[in-house]
């Protein structure tokens, strides 16, 4: 009689092992998958952490249209006329030209579209790059004629995010004193910011050619053994630091 409760205090020992066992196996894997989550997410370089990505972004400018009046104002004249000219140099498609429709602004929309397209051509944006378009403003009363490009930009992430914990902690970017997630986020959106052609963050410039005609008065002067540097008369070092106060 004895021999069947041993058995059965057996049978729940082996049991009891077997889920020691795998929850055991199941800390130690989860506290590996743990580890590279918190590798692969956290980067201990601010540049891989926040780094600046080239998309593609969009410039656009507004002609605000009256009711009784048609051609443009001289500041609306500049703003077309700097449009153009900048599309001359960073834009990657076509001029995209958005025309208010169906309201009391048609008449006033088409004598001003007359004077865009103008300037458009004579600052050389060819007939082809154009692209017109009719849509209805929310707003009879006020419309504006809308021209936009496509351009790239360069971009970064939001700032002022802090998924880890600045405090101790079991997170490796404490214990092994690692800057914080929020480190060199705003200098990364400053450098994309101030970046005049985007592309220069991916690759350098083609070499430009040489002043040949500094050049050529530099290369006179060595030939003839005297000094090839430029002299400016004291006019660029009247400022310097050791004089001031005197």
């Amino acid at each position: 009689m004895t021999a069947l409760p041993r058995a059965i205090d057996g049978r729940r020992g082996q049991a009891a092992l077997r889920l020691l066992a795998a929850a055991a196996l199941a800390a130690m894997l989860g506290g590996c998958y743990q580890t590279r989550e918190t590798q692969v997410e956290y980067q201990p370089d601010y540049r891989l952490r926040h780094p600046i990505v080239l998309k593609e972004g969009e410039r656009s400018v507004e002609v605000f249209l009256g009711r009784n009046r048609g051609g443009l104002l001289p500041t609306q004249r500049a703003d077309v006329l700097a449009f153009a000219q900048v599309w001359r140099r960073e834009a990657t498609g076509g001029i995209i030209v958005d025309v208010p429709k169906g309201g009391p602004n048609d008449y006033a929309a088409a004598d001003s579209m007359r004077e865009i397209q103008s300037i458009l051509f004579a600052s050389g944006v060819p007939r082809h790059a154009i692209f017109v378009r009719p849509y209805r403003p929310a707003d009879a009363t006020f419309a504006s004629i809308k021209l936009g490009y496509s351009k790239l930009v360069a971009k970064v992430g939001s700032c002022g995010q802090w998924p880890q914990n600045l405090g101790p902690g079991q997170d490796s970017s404490y214990t092994e004193n690692q800057t914080y997630w929020n480190f060199g986020c705003a200098s990364q959106r400053n450098l994309a910011a101030m970046a005049d052609n985007p592309a220069d963050l991916v690759q350098p410039r083609g070499e430009s050619s040489s002043y040949t005609a500094r050049r050529s008065v530099a290369m006179d002067k060595y030939r003839k053994g005297e000094d090839p540097s430029g002299k400016y008369n004291n006019l660029y070092d009247t400022g310097k630091i050791s004089t001031v106060g005197k």
